[in-house]
């Protein structure tokens, strides 16, 4: 294999290591904002709701 090939595996390796991880950053990013939005969902709930339960039949 001459020096030429190496080098292009080598570029292409690099750009494809390169996109990946701005795939995972951008995945990583959505799934922390979707955690945040989940907890603000959950505070915001009625805190009274399900603990009063009528037991007469």
């Amino acid at each position: 294999m001459d020096i030429a090939a190496v080098s292009m595996a080598m570029s292409q390796n690099s750009l494809a290591m390169a996109a990946s991880l701005r795939v995972m950053s951008i995945a990583k990013d959505q799934a922390n904002q979707q955690g945040q939005n989940l907890v603000q969902m959950l505070s915001s709930a009625q805190p009274n709701l399900g603990k009063n339960i009528d037991i007469r039949v």
